[in-house]
């Protein structure tokens, strides 16, 4: 009976997937085009009155360009052209319906897994992700979930018919410090219990770095001629620096515990979650770790905490020096990145960087600056146009492009829209 459920479910979901795409999506195009008459907003280097020349998938040249004249042009008069945004903690590709396990893939059973990498797993077909796109997020940050060590996160662009295509060079440890504190409202254990479980965990997490340390230093000596260890050695180029761990952490006795741990180990970190990061922003700034927070749509971690505490916490940390991004956290609402954005902006971290927060900010913490995160000559084409501030619930994204493809402007809600706006044959009077 078991398995018929499951033969059912999976026959339910290829069923949907086939219905979904045989109404979704449109092909994209990639085309060489010049975005005319624009109000460029290219982050680095201020707004840029002009055009924007799209060729091979790279940005040609902006402001006044000297394209041949048979080169297809798109007027955008009265429109702002930003690059594409970027999402700095998504489990996007990696989830689909939440109330059906067959359809999710972000976790594996136990508290040690670093050798699981995201993009192996990414589905590119996932419905969630023109969803996401159209709303101007062009590259997102997968990350996987559960236990210690939860495997490799990466980032991809929301274009490709393969996980590979999608890859945007960026890999990262994704690490979960220890809670030493309550887990909510909810935890009922005592003081010596919290304490006594805290200890407890993090021996385990810090003997597992050190397990991976003596690994690496065995490798070298063996001049990597050891026996293989899948776990281990998905943990090497974190151990020797040459990979970011992602070490999420958010009460603030968390965090303070977690920059010594980073400090002592010498690790190459990025800071995420960061719920209280508020409290502690300066120690933050002192030990010079980029952080990843969100989602800013949140209500506070204290109930002795203002109630827009959460929506603060990005721009004092930002303010006290600290290099911040910004994430959903989320899967299906991975397209309201910019109203997270948005309201980080409107409670004291300003417009502008708030925009940084979301583009090239994380393309540096990242370390793919060089081809993200901002409008500039040689940067990789992914960018959109839309009608007023992104920020703005009334502003229209109309047309993305990512690596340098035409993305058509579909959705599974866009379809829906449009199939309910003109109903045929509609409601019908019963007789």
């Amino acid at each position: 009976m078991k398995t018929l459920r499951i033969y059912i479910v999976i026959a339910f979901i290829t069923f949907c997937g086939f219905n979904a795409h045989s109404q979704l999506i449109g092909k994209g195009s990639n085309e060489t085009i010049v975005l005319e008459n624009a109000e460029i907003h290219t982050v680095t280097n201020g707004i840029v009155q002009g055009s924007v020349w799209l060729e091979k998938g790279k940005i040609k040249a902006i402001g006044e360009v000297n394209a041949p004249a048979d080169i297809k042009r798109m007027n955008c008069q009265g429109k702002r052209i930003y690059p594409g945004f970027i999402d700095s903690g998504t489990s996007l590709g990696l989830k689909e319906i939440g109330s059906i396990s067959l359809t999710q893939d972000a976790r594996e059973i136990g508290e040690f897994h670093p050798q699981m990498d995201a993009l192996t797993a990414v589905n590119p077909n996932s419905i969630l992700i023109p969803v996401t796109r159209v709303n101007g997020i062009t590259t997102v940050l997968t990350v996987p979930e559960g236990g210690y060590y939860s495997g490799l996160a990466n980032l991809i662009n929301l274009w490709g018919y393969t996980p590979n295509q999608m890859d945007a060079n960026f890999k990262g440890l994704v690490m979960n410090y220890p809670s030493t504190g309550k887990r909510g409202w909810w935890d009922r254990r005592s003081p010596e219990e919290i304490k006594k479980e805290s200890e407890k965990a993090l021996k385990k997490f810090d003997t597992y770095w050190e397990k991976a340390e003596a690994y690496q230093e065995l490798y070298e000596q063996a001049s990597g001629e050891v026996v293989y260890n899948p776990e281990l050695e998905a943990m090497r180029m974190a151990v020797e620096g040459k990979m970011k761990v992602l070490l999420e952490c958010n009460s603030k006795e968390d965090i303070l515990a977690a920059i010594k741990w980073v400090g002592d180990k010498n690790i190459n970190a990025i800071l995420t979650g960061v719920k209280e990061g508020y409290m502690v922003a300066d120690s933050i700034s002192k030990a010079g770790i980029p952080v990843v927070t969100g989602p800013i749509l949140a209500v506070p971690s204290r109930s002795s905490e203002s109630y827009d505490i959460a929506y603060k916490n990005t721009g004092i940390m930002q303010k006290a020096g600290v290099e911040v991004a910004i994430r959903t956290d989320e899967n299906e609402n991975v397209r309201n990145l910019l109203y997270n954005a948005g309201f980080a902006a409107a409670y004291g971290m300003g417009i502008e960087e708030a925009v940084k927060a979301i583009t090239i900010v994380p393309a540096r913490i990242f370390g793919v600056d060089k081809m993200y995160g901002s409008i500039e000559t040689g940067k990789v084409a992914n960018l959109f146009i839309c009608d007023g501030d992104p920020f703005e619930t009334k502003t229209t994204i109309e047309q993305v492009f990512i690596n340098g493809w035409k993305i058509p402007m579909e959705s599974r809600h866009t379809l829906l829209y449009d199939e309910f706006l003109e109903r045929n044959p509609g409601l019908q009077n019963k007789k």
